[in-house]
């Protein structure tokens, strides 16, 4: 069993970890590969420290989970290859079932800040476009590479996941201390 103050520790070097990466990604829209990198081995050597076999496991499925989620927008260019090695760091650290209350608390921090930059920048009517185009040819082309609305597009709006992501873990982190 691990620790109570272990698992704090974990969330808490897993928010510090993700404030550095919202940080430069909301600054350079890039997160460096020295930070996801080393996230992800220090994730995987924590767990392993603390819980022996069966944190290395964990850490390994919680990184795997979170390479194996995204890696098919990564494909696409709707993520950067930065936001893909952040969240499989994440699941380094949290493993498999923490990582998805993670996820699913990034992705609706990234559908409010998507909405707030689409309204500012009175993109609406073009964003609906695009959402419907994607929507369509995803059914009907399957999970390729749209150039028109990809990261590619200089013309397109960027959302920082990278944001999303340290947003989304303390949340996730507060309803954790609050909750347990």
């Amino acid at each position: 069993m691990v620790h109570p103050n272990t698992s704090e520790m974990i969330w808490a070097i897993t928010v510090v970890l993700t404030l550095f990466a919202g940080w430069f990604d909301g600054w350079t829209h890039r997160i460096p590969n020295w930070l996801t990198v080393s996230g992800l081995l220090a994730g995987i050597a924590l767990n392993s420290t603390v819980a022996g076999l069966r944190g290395t496991l964990m850490a390994l499925e919680g990184a795997g989970l979170g390479f194996l989620i995204l890696v098919p927008l990564v494909y696409m260019r709707a993520l950067g290859a930065g936001d893909l090695k952040l969240v499989t760091a994440v699941g380094a650290f949290l493993g498999p079932t923490l990582l998805w209350l993670v996820l699913l608390g990034s992705i609706l921090v990234a559908g409010v800040i998507a909405i707030i930059l689409v309204v500012r920048a009175r993109r609406v009517r073009e964003t609906l476009r695009n959402l419907g185009f994607l929507i369509v040819s995803l059914l009907t082309l399957g999970f390729r590479s749209y150039p028109e609305i990809s990261l590619d597009n200089p013309r397109l709006l960027k959302l920082p996941f990278g944001v999303a992501v340290a947003i989304g873990t303390i949340s996730c982190f507060a309803a954790a201390k609050w909750i347990g």
